[in-house]
């Protein structure tokens, strides 16, 4: 047969593998992180604000200074011009008249082709510092005026302007930091009160009001909806433990009549072979269900029964009632025990129909060939020779109602493997199916956890 097309990974019960989950941020964090984020970004927009406006103001108050004082130059040459003192303060003056404007254009280029006007330029100190300064020139027919306004102050008074600014944001992000935190502190701690009564409340039976503990704000009216949704959940687990509790007696009962039915008919020396066949058959479906029924109440009750099972007894009887179960199927049932006795802290019950499950799976859907159980040290395998494993049924073999794709019309809710992966979550067992590496699939059934799970040649191709 072909080799089935799925992935080397297995289909895989019992306990769910661990997620990395996604990190979601605490309420509290949340609160705190806004009041930071609010209070950096309002001190940023301040801070910028500020600096813009007073670099615009410093800018317009300095160009207002040079625009009075060359208009005052211009004046002053103008009544005298051979009046060459002006006097200005952090400034520098020059005046060029007509014969020596080709040498403003050989000594200071820059400068010669400005227009009217004031224009940021960057000079060099004769030990080559640079420094920048504002020009402002005002040209006339009997004159060229250059009035040089220098930067250099301004700009050590906005370094520290800026230096204030930059200061004023951490004090007002780490004071945000501190409003928060307190704010969160005060704003969560009737959340996280709520919390811890709710998570004290699960440890006792008797339920406990949360309402009473809280005024009559958002968080007790969610105190208040978390004790409807108790009282109410609490209904609905009762009803389901009366109705498990009910159904597990009232079904008891009529088994342990055709028990004992079944026992006294078989005591008779006089039946013939045929009878007998069919009363064992009828008293091996009678165990069938008190095991399952069993299984069924420890899993509702979600509690662990003990006992100590032989896996290897418990294995052969399951091939003996599957072996008269073959209807003349070309198909060979073994057990293969060469290991020390495999005894499980466990009911017969929840064993044998974790096993029977695996075995009655292997049996339904190989058509011909074998079907192996192999002891192995703290597990169990299910090796068959069936028709493999898809790609489609490695994904969903272990949820309820799922029927693989060799389900045919073969019968069954598709729930077997279900109830598998179910005892396996409340006894700490692991089941596995993985892909043979010719035909067929192989289940093993992992009691001890640091078993490793070995794959094979075989198993299960669908839930019976």
């Amino acid at each position: 047969m072909p080799k089935a097309e799925v992935p080397r990974a297995a289909a895989t019960g019992g306990p769910a593998p661990s997620r990395r989950m996604r990190y979601r941020r605490r309420l509290r964090s949340r609160i705190i992180l806004s009041f930071v984020l609010l209070g950096f970004s309002l001190t940023l927009l301040f801070a910028w604000a500020t600096n813009w406006t007073r670099a615009r103001v410093e800018n317009q108050l300095i160009e207002d200074v040079m625009n009075r004082n060359l208009a005052n130059a211009a004046h002053q040459f103008e009544v005298d011009p051979n009046n060459r003192e002006f006097p200005f303060d952090q400034v520098r003056a020059y005046v060029y008249t007509p014969d020596k404007f080709e040498s403003v254009r050989l000594s200071r280029p820059e400068w010669y082709a400005l227009s009217d006007g004031i224009t940021g330029m960057v000079g060099s100190d004769p030990d080559g510092t640079e420094f920048a300064y504002k020009l402002a020139v005002r040209k006339t027919p009997q004159a060229w005026f250059f009035l040089a306004y220098d930067m250099t102050p301004s700009k050590r008074s906005e370094e520290r302007f800026n230096h204030a600014l930059y200061a004023s944001v951490l004090v007002f992000t780490l004071l945000s930091l501190v409003l928060g935190w307190w704010s969160a502190s005060r704003v969560m701690s009737p959340v996280s009160e709520l919390a811890k009564r709710l998570k004290e409340s699960g440890r006792s039976a008797a339920s406990e009001s949360l309402a009473d503990h809280f005024p009559d704000d958002e968080v007790g009216q969610l105190a208040e909806a978390l004790d409807d949704y108790a009282g109410r959940l609490t209904e609905v687990v009762q009803r389901d433990r009366e109705f498990n509790a009910d159904v597990s007696h009232e079904l008891r009962t009529p088994l342990a009549v055709i028990r004992g039915a079944v026992e006294l008919l078989l005591s008779n020396p006089q039946l013939d072979e045929k009878t007998r066949s069919r009363l064992m058959r009828i008293q091996r479906a009678e165990q069938q269900c008190t095991d399952l029924i069993s299984a069924l109440l420890l899993l509702s009750r979600n509690e662990r029964g003990h006992g100590a099972t032989d896996v290897a007894k418990l294995a052969a009887q399951s091939l003996d009632v599957h072996r008269t179960q073959l209807a003349g199927k070309p198909l060979v049932l073994r057990l293969e025990d060469n290991t020390a006795p495999l005894v499980v802290d466990a009911p017969e019950a929840a064993v044998a129909v974790a096993l029977g499950n695996l075995i009655g799976n292997a049996v339904k859907y190989t058509t011909e060939g074998e079907v192996i159980v192999r002891m192995l040290d703290g597990a169990v395998q299910v090796i068959d020779s069936g028709p493999g494993l898809s790609a489609e049924d490695a994904a969903g073999i272990f949820q309820r109602g799922y029927r693989g794709t060799h389900a045919g019309h073969t019968h069954g809710g598709g729930i077997g493997l279900s109830i598998v992966r179910r005892l396996c979550a409340l006894y700490g067992w692991s089941v596995s199916v993985q892909p043979g590496r010719e035909f067929g699939v192989i289940a093993t059934l992992a009691f001890d956890a640091r078993s490793p799970l070995t794959g094979g040649e075989g198993t299960d191709s669908g839930s019976g």
